[in-house]
């Protein structure tokens, strides 16, 4: 709780706010990410827009859970994860000296931008607030725009000036080295988090002690590649490595029927993938189907956390 008491003592009120938008990721998904940053000069009007929406997110928090592949939060809660296991820093380094060489002067310095990052200064404190930006900001969607029309002056006339939008909230914190996500989507999607899935479920298939439980990977390869949620879910099988468990994978030999499993085994004990029953196996061995003791039910869960007794 550390990183949200920090967050909730920030005095955002007397802080000196600058903000930055981002374009970016760029580069192979094997490698850090690359984002090209600039910083924007704000009027005050601004500036509190920015404070507000600062304020807004961290209003909302009540909560935090730890940071899962398959976590979600809630209206009241962020996602804490450590700064050390993401590509945060990489923002933030970019993020340094507001210098005239890294300034944004021309409407073509923020079209296209991928997010933009509040960053937030009281004393020796810095914190970070991150929002992916919105089409405003996509070239496509303004060349689209039609002139807008507003009422000056008791008439109406044609406003052309160039429009980007601010948000009321903000998708992530940056707080010394852990990060509160409250939209783990765009979190994703800005660090570039999906990648490193990918990366993860190659290495996941390099493993003999995974490879060695199934006949053939093949169709498990096509459900898993290109799907968000499953690469998740294959991550999460790592960690957790029950099919490194011989008694796990024997207990599930043995009842997966009686579980309401229809996943096929060879002669020789191994999985035998099928389309149809693909998303089975990964329910398996992720350990997402439990037993209640009390009402004697079977049910699939999202996630699971272990009680000590």
């Amino acid at each position: 709780m550390a990183a949200l008491d920090d967050l909730k003592a920030f005095n955002i009120d007397e802080a000196h706010i600058v903000l930055w938008v981002f374009k970016g990721p760029r580069g192979p998904a094997t490698e850090a990410p690359v984002y090209t940053g600039k910083w924007v000069q704000t009027d005050a009007a601004v500036d509190q827009k920015l404070k507000d929406a600062f304020s807004n997110e961290r209003n909302r928090i009540e909560e935090v859970l730890e940071y899962s592949l398959l976590a979600e939060n809630n209206e009241a809660s962020v996602l804490r994860i450590g700064t050390d296991e993401t590509y945060a820093h990489v923002v933030t380094g970019a993020a340094g000296e507001e210098t005239e060489g890294n300034r944004a002067r021309r409407e073509k310095d923020l079209i296209n931008t991928t997010f933009y990052a509040i960053k937030a200064v009281h004393g020796d404190t810095v914190i970070f607030a991150v929002r992916q930006a919105d089409k405003s900001w996509k070239s496509r969607h303004r060349k689209s725009l039609r002139s807008t029309l507003i009422m000056k002056e008791h008439e109406l006339t044609v406003d052309d000036t160039p429009r980007f939008d601010i948000h009321d909230g903000v998708n992530f914190f940056v707080v010394g080295n852990e990060l509160l996500v409250g939209g783990k989507r765009q979190f994703e999607s800005i660090l570039r988090y999906k990648e490193a899935h990918i990366t993860e479920f190659d290495d996941l298939k390099a493993e003999p002690d995974f490879s060695g439980i199934f006949s053939d990977m093949q169709h498990l390869d096509a459900h898993i590649r290109n799907n968000k949620i499953q690469l998740r879910r294959a991550q999460a099988i790592r960690q957790k490595g029950h099919y490194k468990d011989v008694d796990f994978m024997q207990r599930l030999r043995e009842n997966h029927v009686h579980f309401g499993f229809h996943i096929n085994f060879d002669d020789t004990g191994l999985i035998v993938p099928t389309p149809e029953t693909c998303s089975e196996i990964i329910t398996a061995l992720l350990d997402h189907r439990l037993s209640s003791a009390f009402s004697e039910n079977i049910y699939d869960v999202q996630n699971t956390t272990t009680v000590a007794l």
